[in-house]
C-alpha cells in the first residue's frame, strides 16, 4: 500500500494484472488536491497477504472497509480499475457505512456485466480471458501472459508499456501465490451465479446505490462494451457521471493519466470535497 497527502480519504484499487503502482500518476495529483490517498494491493496481489481463501467480492469489500478503519477514517471515496472496479461497485451495498462515493473505471455494474457475459455475443467473445482462467494450471501461467495482456487490452498507443512497466507487473505476478489469487478472483466472479454465496452477492449488489458515482471508460477498451456504462444507471439513485475517454483502452490511469486525474479531482470536489 502507498500513502500520500492529508484530508478526506480516497482509496485506489488496482486492476488485473497490476498492483498499487498502477496509480503512480494519480497519487501525487490527488494528494496535491487536498486528499489523503491510499493505493492498496488487493488480497493476494503485490505485497499483500496471500491466504488460501477469500478471493471473492464480499471478502474484498470487508478488506477495504478494514483498511479504511485502520487508517483512522470514518469513510472514503473508492476508485477502482477493472477487477478493482468490480469491488468498487460492490462497496455501497456491502459496506455502505464507509463508502461516500465510488468511481469505477473500465467496468460496468457487476449485474450488467454478469448478465452480458452470458447473453451478449460480443461480450461473450470479450470474456475469453475469463473462461481461460477456469482452466487447470491457469494460475501458474499468469506471469507469462502479463505483457501480452497489457498490449491486448490497451488502446492503439502502446507507448505507456515501457520495459519498466512490463517488468514490474510481470515480477509482481510471479510472486508465489499471486497468480493463484488472480485466477481465483476471476473464477469466483465467473461462477458466482452457480454458488449460494455468489447468488446472495448478485442479489445484494443489485440493490440501488445512493452514493455519487463517476464511471470512466476507454472508448477502445476491449474488455467490456461501452454501452454497459449507460445501462449501469438503472442501479444508481444518486448523481452519476459517465465519461468516455477517446483513444485509450482498459488501463486508463496509465494510458491517459492526466485525463483521469483531472476527472477524479473535479468529481471529488463535489462528491467528496476536501476540507
Amino acid at each position: 500500500m502507498a500513502l500520500a497527502g492529508s484530508g478526506p480519504l480516497v482509496v485506489l484499487v488496482h486492476g488485473y494484472p497490476q498492483f498499487w503502482w498502477a496509480w503512480r500518476h494519480q497519487i501525487p495529483a490527488l494528494a496535491s488536491a487536498g486528499y489523503r490517498v491510499a493505493a492498496v494491493d488487493l488480497r493476494g496481489f503485490g505485497a499483500s497477504d496471500k491466504p488460501p481463501t477469500g478471493y471473492d467480492a464480499p471478502t474484498a469489500c470487508d478488506d477495504l472497509a478494514a483498511i479504511i478503519r485502520s487508517l483512522g477514517a470514518d469513510d472514503a471515496a473508492i476508485v477502482g480499475l477493472g477487477l478493482g472496479a468490480w469491488i468498487t461497485w460492490s462497496m455501497p451495498t456491502h459496506q455502505p457505512a464507509v463508502t461516500t462515493a465510488i468511481a469505477p473505471i473500465g467496468m460496468p455494474h457487476p449485474a450488467i456485466f454478469h448478465r452480458a457475459m452470458w447473453r451478449h455475443p460480443l461480450q461473450w467473445r470479450a470474456n475469453q480471458y475469463l473462461r481461460a482462467m477456469q482452466a487447470p494450471f491457469a494460475s501458474e501461467r499468469q506471469a507469462l501472459t502479463v505483457t501480452r495482456r497489457l498490449r491486448a487490452w490497451s488502446g492503439p498507443d502502446h507507448g505507456w508499456i515501457t520495459a519498466e512497466t512490463a517488468d514490474r507487473y510481470t515480477e509482481a505476478m510471479a510472486v508465489p501465490f499471486a497468480g493463484q489469487a488472480a485466477a481465483e478472483y476471476h473464477r469466483w466472479f465467473y461462477r458466482c451465479r452457480l454458488t449460494p454465496t455468489g447468488v446472495r452477492y448478485l442479489h445484494r449488489v443489485g440493490a440501488s446505490i445512493d452514493t455519487p458515482v463517476l464511471h470512466l471508460q476507454g472508448e477502445q477498451d476491449p474488455t467490456s462494451l461501452p454501452v454497459m456504462g449507460q445501462e449501469s444507471r438503472r442501479f444508481v439513485d444518486a448523481a452519476m457521471t459517465l465519461t468516455d475517454i477517446p483513444g485509450v483502452g482498459h488501463f486508463l490511469p496509465e494510458e491517459a493519466p492526466e485525463a483521469v486525474s483531472s476527472a477524479l479531482i473535479a468529481w471529488l470536489a463535489v462528491a467528496h470535497p476536501s476540507r
